[in-house]
């Protein structure tokens, strides 16, 4: 229960008022699945599950009863915190080192502008890379924060879930797995596939949901660059499995098709990371808090009408 964040709890004690995963969701600009999401993660802090779920009809368990009362009784006291730091100052200058995977500046840099505006005594620089070259930076102390998927394992860090992360099969829009509709996992295995490098999130993400299906991909290109592979799939080069929030303007504009295959999308969380032995400044404790509590809202705008999550 100590690794427990009050976010989850706001979002447990919204859904145990309604008794509604969806009406939660309304009431806290989020989607279902985010909602779900914090739910889950909070159940396994606890280690007991919070709702019953029959068909469309939730209800508390006993666990979540009682776990209902101290969860109020953590929020209210967070609100009397909040009330008591508002009215003092708080000196939020200095340089700000962010580190992000790539597949993040297709939505971090419009937060960075929000928060800038809200923040203008803090200078912020990027260092982006993929998930290994993020962790080399984390274990370095070459960034104060991270945003990234998958956590890393091999660090003592604390990492805050902030958001729903999901992934999908991309083809060409002339595709023939598009006439199937709703294709299985065996369907993908004539077509080659463009794909990010290893130690990548987005390759990690693929590889682990294939492996049950004993599919290894037959790889026509590898790269780095999230822009190089869309380019490469509209071409016709093969198939690919990307973030759905690196492919929003093609989606839009019609110029790469999304493969429904079972099982898909594949979805996996953003997080903020921060390694354990590092005292946040008070710039870096700013961008957290407002990452927590801004940047779902944000994706869930702009690319929760691309894809009708289940």
């Amino acid at each position: 229960m100590k690794n427990a964040t009050f976010r989850q709890l706001r979002v447990f004690t919204e859904v145990a008022k309604h008794l509604s995963f969806s009406r939660a969701a309304k009431e806290l600009h989020l989607t279902p699945p985010a909602v779900t999401m914090q739910v889950k993660e909070l159940e396994g802090h606890v280690g007991l599950p919070l709702f019953e779920r029959n068909g469309r009809q939730v209800g508390l368990t006993t666990a979540g009863e009682y776990m209902l009362v101290y969860a109020r009784k953590m929020l209210a006291t967070l609100k009397d915190a909040e009330d008591a730091a508002a009215r003092l100052q708080r000196l939020e200058i200095g340089t700000l080192t962010i580190g992000m995977v790539s597949t993040a500046k297709y939505f971090l840099p419009r937060l960075l502008a929000e928060f800038k505006h809200e923040h203008e005594g803090v200078e912020i620089k990027l260092a982006v890379g993929n998930r290994a070259q993020l962790v080399k930076m984390l274990h370095g102390n070459e960034v104060d924060i991270a945003i990234m998927g998958r956590p890393p394992t091999e660090l003592a860090t604390r990492a805050e879930p902030f958001a729903a992360h999901p992934h999908v099969f991309v083809a060409p829009t002339d595709h023939p797995l598009l006439r199937i509709g709703h294709p299985n996992v065996d369907a993908l295995r004539p077509y080659g596939f463009v794909l990010r490098e290893p130690g990548s999130g987005t390759r990690a993400a693929m590889e682990t949901f294939l492996a049950p299906f004993r599919l290894e991909p037959r790889v026509v290109m590898e790269t780095a660059s999230n822009e190089t592979i869309k380019q490469a799939v509209m071409a016709g080069m093969g198939i690919s499995f990307l973030s759905l929030h690196t492919i929003g303007l093609e989606l839009e504009h019609r110029l790469i098709a999304r493969l429904d295959v079972e099982g898909t999308p594949v979805v996996r969380a953003w997080n903020v990371v921060h390694t354990l032995s590092k005292l946040l400044s008070p710039a870096a404790e700013a961008f957290r808090y407002f990452m927590l509590e801004r940047a779902e809202s944000h994706l869930a705008a702009k690319f929760g009408r691309l894809l009708d999550l289940p």
